[in-house]
């Protein structure tokens, strides 16, 4: 899901500039995974081992607020986070706010 080429781009002073991007909020769930991060761990990495998809990190990021930061792949080793089930809702509710 690329999420990015989807939004609609605003022209001003004849610069291109991309519409901001709201992100849904994500509700615990019963069956979301946990991990503890080990050494090397990237968002990217992890959203491709448990969702088939490199491009579904922000999910893990939006999910673990205040824990992961939003502006890097890496994470630090040590830190449980929450990878979230369900994520057709995830992304239903992602083009509802942005499309």
């Amino acid at each position: 899901m690329d999420r990015i080429r989807k939004l609609a781009i605003k022209t001003n002073n004849k610069k291109r500039y991309y519409r901001h991007i709201e992100y849904p909020e994500i509700p615990l769930s019963v069956g979301d995974v946990y991990v503890t991060t080990s050494f090397g761990d990237r968002l990217d990495n992890l959203a491709n081992e448990y969702y088939k998809d490199s491009e579904l990190w922000w999910i893990i990021s939006c999910a673990n607020p205040g824990v992961v930061r939003r502006d890097s792949f890496f994470i630090k080793t040590g830190l449980q986070i929450r990878i979230p089930t369900g994520i057709e809702n995830i992304k239903r509710k992602f083009e509802e706010l942005n499309f």
